[in-house]
């Protein structure tokens, strides 16, 4: 066996045929322990592809931490194609206090990438994430969901200028990809610049497992994995529909003009027309209404989940959709009504 067919880190190596499961030291706590990260790496015996699954660069986005166990530890990859580099906690520290930035430190993880040595704590920690386990890749999928008091649709964010994201991206087969650039210091940013596709999929709120999305995500790796060649067993998932939103329209977020308690009618993933009523709200005494309208027609990608707002408060992120695309929604909508009838 060659040395270019085993996957090598600062430390270790996974030969052709092998798999490891390994707790990787990153940086160390007050009274010098050691702080380190659950990585699973499989080597398929057949040569590809190196892809990394990546979650929790936000300690509290959790759904996206079942998707890579489930994949490294509940597929069958005994015909893998490759190599497949599975980090289902990126942000041990925020993970362990339940928050989504790092503690003590009071910074950003996914704004630190591609990280420095010497540097901050958060940079010294996403240097030695991105230098062992990010730069060895071909292609990535990093995983997240919204912020607290908030929930998503299961969409992708993707550089569609990027003739190598624009494949990655479609590859995982979501019906909605928002066409944007990484911002600076993100997984997904930094890993492109770096020549290593990167898509990042929105799935749901943090704090939680949510099965349907979970499941969801799964069937969009395994579409991944079909398009590059990891796993012939697979087949590349059509979604059905597809949008594809320009960067330009990403932050349609409608905010509340009052502050109150806020009744949401409509849940994410829903269709709403120009007029429509998404929400209510009413001070303590419901004496007191605000109707919000929705000005244009078009998809809730993102709600609220907290229902308690300040004026300039987010409550939905609605994005317009073509003629087409509102026609087969409609009527995917009115299947499902039917069929729970």
């Amino acid at each position: 066996m060659s040395d270019d067919e085993a996957f090598t880190y600062n430390g270790g190596r996974v030969g052709s045929g092998e798999r490891q499961n390994i707790r990787y030291g990153i940086s160390e706590t007050y009274l010098g322990d050691p702080v380190r990260i659950p990585v699973t790496i499989i080597n398929g015996a057949d040569p590809g592809p190196t892809a990394f699954l990546s979650a929790a660069a936000h300690g509290d986005e959790l759904n996206g931490i079942e998707v890579v166990r489930e994949v490294a530890n509940e597929w069958d990859l005994s015909e893998l194609a490759g190599t497949l580099v599975c980090l289902p906690v990126l942000n041990v520290p925020g993970f362990l206090a339940q928050q989504r930035y790092l503690p003590v430190y009071d910074r950003d993880l996914n704004r630190s990438f591609p990280g420095k040595e010497g540097s901050t704590s958060s940079k010294r920690m996403a240097h030695r994430i991105f230098t062992n386990f990010i730069e060895p890749c071909d292609i990535g999928l990093d995983f997240h969901t919204s912020t607290r008091g908030r929930t998503n649709m299961l969409h992708v964010r993707a550089d569609m200028a990027d003739p190598d994201v624009h494949r990655l991206a479609l590859s995982f087969g979501s019906n909605v990809v928002i066409d944007s650039e990484g911002p600076s210091g993100t997984l997904r940013g930094e890993s492109t610049a770096a020549g290593i596709p990167t898509i990042t999929i929105e799935m749901g709120e943090a704090h939680r497992f949510q099965r349907g999305l979970i499941d969801e995500a799964l069937a969009g790796v395994d579409s991944t994995f079909a398009e590059y060649g990891l796993r012939e067993r697979s087949a590349v998932r059509w979604p059905g529909w597809r949008t594809i939103i320009s960067g330009s329209d990403e932050k349609t977020w409608i905010r509340a003009d009052d502050g109150g308690i806020v009744d949401m009618h409509y849940e994410r993933g829903s269709l709403v027309h120009e007029g429509d009523r998404i929400a209510t709200i009413t001070n303590p005494f419901k004496d007191d209404d605000a109707t919000v309208e929705a000005p244009f027609t078009g998809l809730l990608v993102g709600i609220l989940e907290n229902p308690v707002v300040y004026p300039g408060n987010p409550l939905c992120h609605l994005v317009e959709l073509d003629a087409g695309v509102r026609r087969v929604i409609k009527r995917e909508q009115s299947v499902a009504d039917g069929a729970s009838s």
